[in-house]
C-alpha cells in the first residue's frame, strides 16, 4: 500500500472512516506515512493532528475507539477510506457521526430551471 500512497506537499493525506457494517461515514480526519504504518501495525486507528502537531490514536483517551478492518486507496492514492468499528461516538462533540445534524439543506429550485 506505501508504494501507491500519495502525500500533499505537508506529507499528508485524508483519511475517511466508515463504520462497517452499516456504510456510514464517521469522520474525516489526516494521516501521514508513520501513522497510516501504525495503523496497519496495530490496527488502532492513528491519525495525524494538524492543530496539535502530534499523532493520535483515537479513543485513547476517550475510549471511543476505531478497530480497522480494512483500508483502501483511492484510484488516484491520495485519499484512504478505512472500515473501522467505532466503539462509542466518532465525533468528539459527542455525536455518532461528524457528520450527524450539520446537513446543509439543498435548494431544489436549481433543478427546475
Amino acid at each position: 500500500m506505501f508504494e501507491r500512497a500519495v502525500f500533499n506537499a505537508e506529507g499528508l493525506m485524508p483519511v475517511i472512516a466508515q463504520q462497517h457494517d452499516s456504510g456510514q461515514v464517521l469522520m474525516l480526519a489526516w494521516m501521514d506515512q508513520e501513522a497510516l504504518r501504525r495503523t496497519l501495525a496495530t490496527g488502532q486507528v492513528t491519525y495525524w493532528s494538524r492543530s496539535r502537531g502530534e499523532y493520535w490514536v483515537k479513543g485513547a483517551t476517550s475510549g471511543h475507539v476505531q478497530r480497522l478492518k480494512t483500508a483502501a486507496l483511492d484510484c488516484d492514492g491520495d485519499t484512504l477510506l478505512l472500515s473501522v468499528e467505532q466503539t462509542g461516538p466518532a465525533c468528539h462533540t459527542g455525536t455518532t457521526s461528524c457528520f450527524t445534524g450539520r446537513e446543509i439543506p439543498v435548494n431544489r429550485e436549481q433543478e427546475r430551471s
